[in-house]
């Protein structure tokens, strides 16, 4: 018997030739080197190299711009990703055969080709993820955004503008409910330079609202939005139903379908003295779904928070983990409360899910996850506005962020001071120092404008 022939050497050999499949992984073409495949494995290597050197260069010069360009070559990446999957388990499988495995006894045959064959698989495992999240992220962003070209001058895509305002929208469309309420109410008004962002909220149940001169609505309400009672103590004139009743109206538009959310946008725009540019609506309900795909939030709760429709539930007081349905019933619930505390509670579930939405677990369940933003989100931005709008909601991150709540005591919600309501916003966007009360104005809720993040609650 040789000494190849003893089961020693054919271990040696067997554990030789597995550590030159594993070192080809991360240096493609030593293996082809080592069995004598010297054109080969030097290309490969040289290859290799290259595309390291291109990859250190675009990182090193990367920037936001550059991510946010990236997003409109998703499909490109996606295909590179798979040929890059592709690729790598072909090389295992290649620098594997170019090594004779058929040197070695039939049992170590079996082994070595076993682990190699999970090695490539573990190799290409990664890319083949990538390409698959790629492809789920563009049907996202191409279901979700705008495929309309974006206003503005060439070289400038913001149009000559400093600021730019987005209505950002609550709303509660659901299968088993009958139109939009958009509960939640705020514009975003962010400096295209600096990033600094003023967040300014109204509230749901604003009162004898001003449409824009001139508009179909102003002409239909001229003396502010005012309808009679559906059914005693049931009042469906607030700014919450500005949307469904534009939509529900085509006749007040000469006919045209589905304009609630345009005039949504001119009507706040006209209450805060503000051109708004796009608006992006999240359909409250859909947060129970994104809450349950991350495995609950964690928060808490100062007091017991009753809901239904019969008061039937109740979000019991501690620190726990809620489930979707009862952090959202936690969030929307009127019971022993009024629509100012259901406010401060809302950010603070938003405030949470930020927090715990850690990138492990979103990367763990982004299939999901991106099957319910198709569904719960809807947004005039242009796709094209996106390569702008990312490295500007970056800069927004580590800018300064200031809050301002249009709530009593700092304006009435039955009878607005529309003019007041214009200069503290104009003196926010331009000092955004919170403006105090009004001492002479009494209201049944002592809400400072600039809220916290929530009321009897806290993020764990």
């Amino acid at each position: 018997m040789s000494t190849m022939d003893t089961p020693g050497a054919s271990r040696r050999m067997a554990a030789a030739l597995l550590g030159w499949v594993a070192l080809s992984v991360v240096l493609p073409g030593a293996a082809h080197l080592r069995a004598g495949w010297r054109r080969t494995g030097i290309t490969l290597l040289c290859c290799h190299l290259t595309v390291l050197v291109c990859v250190a260069g675009v990182l090193a010069g990367a920037d936001a711009g550059l991510a946010a360009r990236a997003l409109n070559w998703l499909a490109q990446m996606s295909l590179v990703a798979g040929v890059c999957a592709a690729a790598w388990f072909c090389l295992v499988v290649h620098s594997f055969m170019v090594l004779r495995p058929g040197r070695l006894r039939p049992s170590a045959q079996i082994v070595t080709g076993a682990l190699a064959g999970v090695l490539a698989v573990t190799v290409a495992a990664p890319f083949a993820i990538t390409a698959r999240y790629l492809t789920v992220s563009r049907r996202t962003i191409d279901s979700v955004f705008s495929s309309q070209e974006g206003a503005g001058r060439p070289g400038d895509p913001w149009g000559g503008r400093r600021r730019v305002n987005v209505l950002l929208l609550g709303g509660d469309w659901d299968e088993g409910r009958v139109g939009i309420r958009t509960d939640s109410v705020n514009v975003a008004s962010v400096d295209v330079e600096t990033g600094d962002t003023v967040l300014l909220g109204l509230p749901r149940n604003l009162e004898h609202i001003l449409f824009p001169p001139g508009s179909p609505m102003a002409l239909r309400f001229p003396y502010g939005f005012q309808l009679p009672e559906s059914k005693p103590g049931w009042r469906e004139d607030l700014l919450y139903s500005v949307w469904q009743y534009a939509d529900d109206h085509p006749e007040l538009f000469g006919g045209r379908h589905h304009m609630g959310a345009e005039t949504l946008k001119q009507t706040v725009g006209h209450i805060l003295g503000l051109r708004i540019d796009w608006y992006a609506l999240v359909n409250i309900w859909g947060f129970a779904k994104i809450i349950d795909a991350l495995g609950g939030l964690v928060l808490t709760v100062d007091r017991d928070i009753v809901f239904g429709r019969y008061d039937e539930g109740v979000v019991r007081a501690g620190t726990r983990r809620l489930s979707g349905t009862e952090a959202l019933w936690y969030a929307r619930s009127r019971t022993g409360s009024d629509d100012f505390n259901r406010m401060r509670r809302q950010r603070c579930v938003f405030g949470a899910l930020l927090q715990q939405a850690d990138p492990a677990t979103v990367l763990s369940r982004f299939t999901q996850l991106a099957a319910v933003a198709r569904r719960i989100v809807r947004t005039d931005i242009p796709r094209p506005m996106l390569e702008h709008l990312v490295p500007l909601a970056l800069r927004a991150k580590h800018a300064r962020v200031t809050s301002l709540q249009f709530v009593p005591p700092l304006i009435s919600t039955v009878y607005p001071d529309w003019d007041r309501i214009r200069l503290l916003t104009d003196q926010a966007i331009k000092d955004p120092a919170p403006p105090a009360p009004r001492r002479h104005q009494v209201s049944p809720d002592p809400s400072p404008a600039v809220a916290p993040i929530g009321e009897g609650c806290a993020a764990v």
